[in-house]
């Protein structure tokens, strides 16, 4: 592991940046880079996954259906889109990150990013809305509902480790 400190930060101009590369093996999907920048005076933070070998772009395609589904392995690189039909899709942008987590840590985020969107809606039908895709989503987590979760990634980075995920071409 590399990690450089004492940096200057992109957003405050401080010299209280980390710059991190670790070298991980992943199961079922190789060895790959992890950059990560943490600014300890602002909390501003920025990660990066890459495979050590080019892949090509590619798609990953999983039904959730119990709760054992929820420890299923996800690699998602910042330039992947995640999409869950009649949830949410989450697009890459330049605050996107890489991240390595599991199903649960998936919709964990999607979860707070809803109660976010819930909380500072004004909107009656919005925030009912949003209060139905909360229990949805503690359904499927507790294995009581299913959902479809799908991960696209022009650079290949990406890969859902499963033997129930479907992989096909991105398009």
């Amino acid at each position: 592991m590399e990690k450089l400190e004492n940096q200057p930060c992109p957003m405050c101009m401080k010299k209280t940046l980390t710059l991190i590369e670790d070298e991980r093996e992943v199961p079922y999907f190789g060895k790959v880079y992890v950059f990560s920048m943490s600014c300890s005076n602002c909390k501003y933070h920025k990660a990066d996954i890459e495979a050590a070998e080019q892949r090509e772009p590619c798609k990953y395609t999983i039904d959730i259906s119990s709760d054992e589904d929820m420890k299923v392995r996800i690699v998602k690189s910042s330039g992947a889109t995640v999409k869950i039909p009649h949830v949410v899709t989450i697009e890459p942008g330049p605050a996107a990150s890489g991240y390595v987590t599991n199903v649960e840590g998936i919709l964990n985020r999607v979860k707070h990013r809803i109660e976010a969107a819930r909380d500072n809606e004004e909107d009656a039908d919005a925030k009912k809305k949003a209060k139905n895709l909360l229990k949805k989503l503690g359904r499927v987590m507790w294995g009581k509902d299913k959902l479809k979760i799908i991960i696209e990634d022009p650079t290949g980075n990406s890969a859902i480790i499963s033997d129930k995920a479907v992989k096909s071409k991105l398009k």
